[in-house]
């Protein structure tokens, strides 16, 4: 009786810890093509796409709307990403959260803050 709950245990623990690392977020989990916008911006800068691709065991990217921007000290850290990127019109600062093919959270500026939310595309 003691060995069957025992078991019983053992395989309820290793069913929850499987769980736990399957939802485990990686910066790989990233790599791809995602179609954003931004809330409260006029037209011309409010779509664009983000770029996440892997080189060198490290994930790089870069924000394409008029321009490509590279993104710098892009960090990821469980369900969180941030990076910055920099053109003629100053650093804009990125902070998302992920869940499954989404990335939502704010994109700030010396424009002020504003909501962006960024959808995975499908590979072509």
């Amino acid at each position: 009786m003691k060995t069957r709950r025992y078991v019983f245990l053992m395989v309820i623990a290793i069913g929850v810890f499987s769980m736990a690392a399957r939802k485990a977020f990686t910066a790989g989990d990233l790599v791809g093509t995602w179609k954003y916008l931004i809330s409260d911006v006029p037209p011309e800068y409010e779509s664009g796409l983000l770029v996440f691709e892997q080189k060198d065991d490290k994930t790089v990217g870069y924000v394409e709307a008029a321009e490509k921007n590279e993104m710098q000290g892009l960090t990821v850290d469980q369900d969180k990403v941030t990076f910055t990127t920099e053109n003629q019109n100053g650093v804009f600062k990125y902070s998302f959260v992920q869940k499954g093919d989404t990335l939502t959270g704010m994109i700030g500026s010396q424009y002020g803050d504003f909501p962006i939310k960024a959808v995975r595309q499908a590979k072509k």
